[in-house]
């Protein structure tokens, strides 16, 4: 993806020399690292489970799986870009779902009018967690924890200890329905695979005029074989993806909603203001305030933004499951989080790429998948995991030490 944080100055200068080898990958390493270790994490499984990681019903499971965890790190990227950590998010997860049960199941309601109902209320949980972080300056690790108890307690008063369900099949297919196809052939959805050649085809193109726009304005580009191999190497994973799923039952709704998400949210981060602003805000507060940005009103939007996607992770995993629990949402925060910082969001806020988040919640998913096919416990799914968290802010922090 393009550089989310802008150049420190604009000044006219030379065009900057290109940098060698090594030297763009010292500075890179975090970025390109993450990318390598999600090859390498799923060769790894695909070899030793025998093939079954990658075969299209298991791929497709993948996907339905940590659709919710993918869609909450995009707001938690930049919750903690901006400097702040939502510990709530596992709770309103939960939280929306019993309300989604409720109006649908017990009230009746219309599904779609449900819907807009809970994402409202997941905008009105953000927003009352950043009034306390932004204008009270609560630290955001209290006010979310005590959101987290907060909504725990709600879902259980809404759904009175029980599990609540089935919602109407039209609101199922949010989670479980997949693009229909008229064009089907031998077996292989050929729309869903014609739309991921074409998606992968934009890839490509877009980053070639990205770099192209780059070296207009003189601005340093990562060498060309990096460029090259990066770009055809993601549009290749795509196109294999998009083979395989179209070889069972194509594209599922929600990786379509996953992949809508994952490019307004780029290009919110990369090319907007807004988002130029929320780096700012994380990497200097007090600079950023003084240049004229209104910090508390970025806070706040983030947590309202952050609630507005836990709302919507939470109806894809009432849809999922076709019920609402008690249980649902039960550490999802810590996944959440989790993939931020693998995907190398700063501890420290001012850094992030949304193609790292989502990178980072398919290492966590795949490392949860291929762990289960080969029947390891969950207690020690916990350790491995809680390895490679430590591991990868290990890296950072030493990176940024030296």
């Amino acid at each position: 993806m393009d550089h989310a944080v802008p150049t420190p100055s604009n000044a006219p200068t030379a065009v900057a020399a290109p940098r060698s080898h090594a030297g763009f990958l010292k500075h890179n390493f975090r970025e390109y690292g993450m990318f390598v270790s999600l090859l390498v994490i799923m060769a790894f499984f695909q070899v030793v489970t025998d093939g079954t990681l990658m075969r299209p019903l298991n791929l497709t499971n993948l996907i339905l799986q940590n659709s919710y965890i993918v869609i909450m790190a995009l707001g938690m990227l930049l919750v903690i870009v901006a400097g702040h950590i939502d510990l709530s998010v596992g709770s309103v997860v939960g939280f929306v779902g019993a309300l989604a049960a409720v109006l649908m199941v017990e009230y009746q309601l219309n599904f779609l009018l449900a819907i807009a109902l809970c994402l409202l209320a997941g905008a009105a949980i953000g927003a009352s967690q950043g009034v306390f972080v932004a204008y009270f300056r609560i630290p955001s690790f209290i006010v979310t924890l005590a959101g987290m108890l907060v909504f725990k307690g709600l879902t259980l008063a809404l759904l009175q200890g029980q599990s609540v369900g089935p919602f109407p099949e039209a609101f199922q297919r949010i989670s479980s329905g997949f693009l229909p196809d008229p064009f089907e052939g031998g077996g292989t959805r050929l729309l869903s695979l014609g739309l991921t050649v074409a998606a992968a085809a934009a890839w490509v193109g877009f980053k070639l005029r990205g770099r192209a726009r780059q070296a207009r304005h003189g601005m340093d580009t990562e060498p060309y074989a990096f460029f090259l191999a990066r770009t055809l190497v993601f549009a290749g994973l795509m196109v294999t993806m998009g083979w395989l799923l179209s070889s069972y039952r194509g594209l599922p709704n929600v990786l379509i909603v996953m992949a809508v998400l994952m490019l307004a949210y780029d290009f919110i981060t990369s090319r907007t203001t807004l988002g130029r602003r929320v780096y700012a805000l994380g990497g200097n507060e007090k600079a950023a305030r003084l240049s004229g940005i209104d910090t508390r009103r970025l806070s706040f939007l983030t947590f309202v933004n952050m609630g507005v996607l836990a709302a919507l992770a939470g109806l894809v995993f009432a849809a999922r499951l076709n019920t609402a629990t008690p249980k649902a949402g039960v550490g999802f925060e810590l996944d959440v989080i989790a993939a931020c910082f693998i995907g190398g969001a700063s501890a420290s806020g001012g850094v992030g790429k949304v193609l790292g988040a989502v990178i980072g919640a398919f290492v966590m998913g795949v490392m949860n998948n291929g762990m289960s096919i080969l029947g390891i416990g969950i207690d020690y799914q916990q350790v491995i995991k809680g390895l490679v968290l430590l591991a990868a802010v290990f890296v950072d922090v030493y990176n940024k030490n030296k």
